[in-house]
């Protein structure tokens, strides 16, 4: 996304929500599973990269190393050790995949979960074709690359969630607007003029369609950070790292 994308008013910050930790450490099933799908949803992407990576795991044990992951995650209740005082919950993820891995290897065993435990299907094999198209880690900046893909999956989340939201409301314009100019190659060197041109609207249409889709945008980032964080100093951290918004 664009420099203007940036939140720097504190006003803008979202009320506190339900947090996947506090639904993870929940005594009610339901809740904790949603908490644990808000995570999987979050993090399967960067986690399977980065077994892939880290650890180089073929694909096939990647796959069953990363639902591993989640199922323990899960089985083992290991969200209510996170202190979110002590590391971002990604870092403290990331740590306990790097544990998960190192325990595999030693025990060089799989462990087949199942149960009432249902996962929604992973698609694995788009993760491989982007993984074609990106550049291979040193191994020493894999732990950037974890933190990098985690912002990739929190902004590819939020993209979905604006484009059913303009749907829904009839803005497809304003969300196609966004794609074109802010994200995809083919606009970004072109004025509001030839966008409008291009689209069949007013110049002035193009400024305010994409105000409201850049607003809209970064709303539903913040909405999942609140989510997936545990305290406001890891929110606003988050906050600060994925859009530029200031420090208090």
């Amino acid at each position: 996304m664009r420099d203007d994308t940036k939140l720097d008013a504190p006003g803008q910050f979202p009320p506190t929500r339900w947090s996947v930790i506090v639904a993870a450490r929940s005594m009610e099933p339901e809740e904790r599973r949603r908490g644990l799908e808000v995570v999987i949803a979050a993090y399967w992407r960067p986690v399977y990269k980065y077994i892939r990576l880290r650890w180089g795991k073929d694909s096939e044990e990647a796959k069953d190393l990363t639902q591993d992951f989640f199922f323990r995650l899960l089985e083992k209740d290991l969200l209510a050790s996170y202190e979110p005082q002590r590391a971002r919950l990604r870092t403290f993820l990331r740590v306990c995949v790097d544990h998960l891995i190192a325990n595999d290897d030693k025990a060089r065993r799989r462990l087949k979960r199942g149960g009432e435990i249902e996962f929604q299907p992973l698609d694995f094999e788009s993760v491989e074709g982007e993984m074609q198209h990106s550049e291979i880690p040193a191994p020493d900046r894999v732990e950037d690359f974890f933190e990098r893909e985690w912002a990739r999956s929190i902004f590819s989340l939020s993209l979905q969630r604006l484009q059913q939201d303009c749907e829904q409301r009839g803005k497809q314009t304003h969300f196609r607007l966004l794609e074109f100019y802010d994200i995809e190659e083919a606009g970004k060197e072109l004025t509001y003029a030839q966008v409008a041109r291009q689209f069949g609207v007013k110049t002035s249409d193009v400024t305010n369609y994409l105000a409201y889709a850049r607003r809209e945008f970064r709303r539903i980032v913040l909405e999942h950070l609140r989510e997936m964080t545990g305290s406001e100093t890891e929110f606003r951290r988050e906050a600060h790292t994925l859009l530029g918004m200031k420090r208090p």
